[in-house]
């Protein structure tokens, strides 16, 4: 075999981590023209502070189930987990007001977080039947809390400071889940954990004989990713002045396209939180240009379908896989 013959799949794979990298770009670039060219009202400031208060709540969610997906797990419970703590904040914000009820959210995702990453290490199961699982009974508890109603907020606090707007007419919330996201960034690339977080991504078994703890950065990945779908739940329930057990929505299947658009693959090891930052901003002016063009609900559910497909073939890493099932 020659040395060009060698490295060639090198230089494809090169090119092909390239692509990878920059396509979020392109798609956000290519999205902003289309839009623009489809609708005057799209470019304008006013629309862009609609998608990014639109987008604020997915991208703290997408930056939760990105740290979990790093590790090559998946949480499936960051919506259920963002209802119920936004449920049980506003009841504790009715008694003990919003700095309770803003640890109280916190702690409850960082709780779900280590159930999740404890059952799937105990009990050997994959994460996302273990998320999957939860998922159901997390709402479950929430509708028993709330009896399936919406708990509206009589203290206001929380409210009037996430919505608002002191920074160039830029809100709060924005500004809250930027930063959050900065720090997230800052944590994947140059921190202890961060680097274990890849390794095990990368390859669970080289890492663990390369010294890494696996088994408690993996607890630890869920229990960071359940906190923060803990603080989307009373930030998101700030936003809107209640707490629903609907208040999720679509933001499960919206978080997974935003993570892997950006290019972090659903295998491990590839992409991460600067990369989900590209993400959101792809969902966002996409879920925001098909409303503003009039494009039907279902059919944008259709379109996400294909994308997400789309993007996670572009991303995932097929030599971890010996069999496609």
């Amino acid at each position: 075999m020659t040395d060009e013959t060698m490295a060639k799949p090198a230089g494809a794979r090169w090119s092909r981590a390239s692509l990878v990298s920059i396509y979020p770009l392109i798609m956000v670039v290519g999205l902003i023209l289309f839009f623009s060219l489809r609708n005057s009202n799209f470019a304008t400031f006013d629309n862009a502070l609609n998608i990014g208060q639109q987008s604020a709540i997915l991208l703290l969610v997408s930056m939760a189930g990105t740290i979990v997906v790093l590790i090559g797990s998946i949480d499936l419970s960051v919506g259920a987990t963002l209802t119920l703590a936004g449920i049980v904040a506003a009841i504790v914000m009715e008694s003990h007001g919003s700095t309770a009820a803003v640890v109280t959210a916190v702690a409850l995702g960082l709780v779900v977080g280590a159930v999740n990453g404890v059952t799937m290490l105990i009990f050997k199961v994959p994460s996302f039947l273990v998320t999957l699982g939860t998922m159901s009974i997390l709402s479950g508890i929430t509708n028993m809390i709330c009896n399936g109603s919406s708990i509206i907020f009589t203290d206001y606090t929380l409210v009037d400071l996430v919505n608002a707007k002191p920074l160039f007419g830029i809100p709060v919330i924005i500004l809250v889940s930027l930063a959050i996201s900065g720090v997230l960034v800052f944590v994947a690339s140059k921190t202890v954990l961060g680097r274990y977080l890849f390794a095990i991504g990368g390859g669970e078994q080289v890492a663990a004989h390369s010294g890494v703890p696996v088994t408690r950065y993996k607890i630890y990945a869920f229990m960071l990713c359940g906190a923060l779908a803990g603080l989307s739940g009373i930030v998101l329930a700030a936003q809107i002045g209640a707490a629903t057990p609907a208040a999720s929505g679509n933001i499960v299947l919206d978080s997974i396209a935003a993570i892997v658009m950006g290019g972090t693959a659903l295998s491990g090891g590839i992409g991460g939180p600067h990369r989900t930052l590209l993400g959101v901003l792809v969902v966002g002016i996409l879920s925001n240009g098909m409303d503003v063009t009039g494009v039907s609900p279902f059919t944008q559910q259709i379109v996400k379908g294909f994308v997400i497909i789309l993007a996670v073939a572009s991303t995932i890493d097929r030599r971890k896989y010996e069999f496609i099932k």
